[in-house]
């Protein structure tokens, strides 16, 4: 279980810790691991849904229901376009995260706070290539 209320920040700091030390690394010992610039393209997809899931009741409706659903189908495309965001939403279980809201106004929101750890995490433990 991913979407838990007292743990997705340890989950989301192990995710990053593991991501970095199982990366390949340039020839300059950094990490190659996905840009804190493609995490946040993620964490956009995600805002309006959570932008609408905040006013809405504990049940969410079938159309953000949908949305949901069509957001997984995103972050599978972006995993078959990129390798450093398929071992990041893996090492995360994104996908598994996002089955696991299952409806849920509740579990959305922790969703939406899992993504902004793993934002935080990468960006205070990871160098950036510049």
């Amino acid at each position: 279980m991913v979407l838990n209320e007292t743990a997705f920040v340890d989950k989301a700091e192990k995710s990053i810790h593991s991501l970095i030390e199982k990366s390949k690394k340039d020839k300059y010992g950094n990490s190659i691991i996905v840009t804190i610039s493609k995490i946040r393209n993620l964490l956009a997809m995600t805002a309006d849904i959570y932008n609408e899931v905040l006013i809405s009741n504990e049940k969410l409706s079938s159309d953000v229901n949908a949305r949901i659903d069509y957001l997984r189908v995103r972050f599978v495309y972006e995993c078959g376009r990129d390798e450093t965001v398929k071992d990041f939403v893996e090492e995360a279980e994104i996908l598994n995260a996002l089955k696991e809201i299952n409806g849920s106004r509740k579990n959305f929101i922790l969703f939406q706070h899992y993504m902004e750890a793993l934002v935080a995490f990468h960006k205070y433990n990871h160098k950036e290539r510049d």
